[in-house]
């Protein structure tokens, strides 16, 4: 949750250096932000997957029953009565 918050406070930075700066050369700011932003999300990216890796972060969906609902074989349909 932290990585999100800061991600968000980099954005909102970097949109304040792009409109306070306004394509001053001198200025990196805005690269700087950018380059921080990249490297949360990097950061972000590497902990969801060691998450996943590990164990810890899945899917435990109620509506997703996973592969044994797939494997049981459909209900046979009520045979049609004759008259």
């Amino acid at each position: 949750m932290l990585l999100m918050v800061a991600l968000v406070a980099s954005l909102i930075s970097g949109f304040y250096f792009l409109m306070v700066d306004q394509g001053d050369r001198r200025k990196r700011r805005l690269w700087h932000s950018l380059g921080v932003r990249l490297a949360l999300a990097i950061g972000l990216a590497a902990l969801i997957v060691y998450g996943v890796a590990t164990g810890q972060l899945g899917h435990r969906n109620p509506w997703d029953a996973g592969p044994a609902a797939a494997q049981q074989p459909p209900a046979e349909a009520e045979p049609a009565a004759s008259d």
